[in-house]
């Protein structure tokens, strides 16, 4: 099912690219647009449930990671069965609400037929761009050096196979094949917004806004699992990042150390809350533009759906947590 592929590919990719790509082949697969827009709702909570109990899944497990707040094991051992829930409930009542429904698809599929590459030559890089990235966790882990060195360490990797795979192609077809192709299309204004958030959440750090903001909620809600629920469906109206960014500020790890249940659950709720509606999440955001998916179709149709499997996940992170920690 590509729900499952999804959530597999979002682990190792991330929640962005994975629904991207799906969101494509979902376009070869189904003609009708109504079709894809309750399959393109699913990607997204399957892509952001993928992300969330992997380092490299989600940008905010991702930062999580880097901050030291968690590890790789751990994430994947204390995350993985709630996101599974987070897809597999929404999915079974959508499931039972379009049984019977006829999925049209398209008459003629043409894929790839521009391409100028062998399917050696496509199985190659694929493989390679999936294994450096899978591989920066364990580089991390033996050199003890930042995530971001093991990247650039695997970009070089796959441009240097990239180069002598096709040194002896023309330039014509070569261009659009080499890794200087693909920087060109860096999405910058995505990394500049990413650099002023987290520019501004260390401005509220330094001027202590975030540990007097800690403080209240500490003492006005008081409960962890609680407070950590709530930043999970306020990442679905603002962005995920922004409030992970300042949950680390907010905390000192002095008092929550590495892998305690904050942190954990912090990745489980920042990563899947933005489900629940369009704009919550990177994933949402890529889906509205691909799709054209409205706002108000998709809180109607998909954000009960979402919340459900979200609710759902937080039930089973603390029985499993409970059960293992006495």
């Amino acid at each position: 099912m590509p729900f499952s592929v999804a959530i597999i590919l979002s682990s190792i990719l991330d929640n962005l690219t994975t629904t991207i790509v799906m969101i494509s082949l979902m376009k070869k697969l189904l003609d009708r647009h109504d079709d894809r827009l309750f399959f393109a709702g699913i990607i997204v909570i399957a892509a952001n449930a993928g992300g969330a109990w992997t380092p490299i899944g989600d940008v905010t497990t991702t930062m999580l990671w880097i901050g030291g707040q968690i590890t790789t094991l751990n994430i994947m051992k204390g995350v993985f069965l709630p996101s599974l829930a987070c897809l597999i409930v929404p999915l079974t009542f959508l499931t039972f609400a379009l049984r019977g429904r006829k999925v049209v698809s398209p008459e003629v599929c043409e894929i790839g037929a521009d391409i100028k590459t062998t399917p050696f030559e496509q199985n190659l890089m694929f493989t390679m761009g999936i294994s450096c990235l899978v591989a920066v966790p364990i580089f991390k882990s033996i050199t003890h050096l930042p995530p971001f060195m093991g990247i650039l360490f695997g970009l070089g990797i796959l441009w240097l196979i990239g180069e002598l795979l096709h040194r002896n192609k023309n330039d014509e077809f070569k261009e659009h094949l080499t890794l200087v192709a693909a920087l060109k299309r860096i999405d910058m204004s995505c990394i500049v917004f990413f650099i002023g958030i987290l520019l501004a959440v260390a401005t509220l750090e330094h001027t202590h806004i975030l540990t007097s903001l800690a403080q209240w909620l500490g003492n006005t809600v008081g409960r962890e699992d609680i407070i950590v629920t709530m930043i999970g469906l306020a990442s679905a109206v603002v962005d995920n990042v922004p409030l992970v960014a300042a949950s680390m500020g907010m905390y000192d790890m002095a008092t929550y150390p590495t892998d305690s249940f904050l942190w954990e659950f912090m990745a489980y709720c920042a990563g899947t809350g933005g489900s629940i509606l369009i704009i919550g999440s990177a994933a949402g955001v890529a889906a509205m533009g691909l799709e054209k998916i409205h706002f108000f179709w998709y809180a109607k149709k998909i954000g009960g759906l979402a919340a459900l499997g979200y609710f759902s996940g937080i039930f089973i992170y603390i029985v499993q947590y409970k059960l293992l920690h006495g």
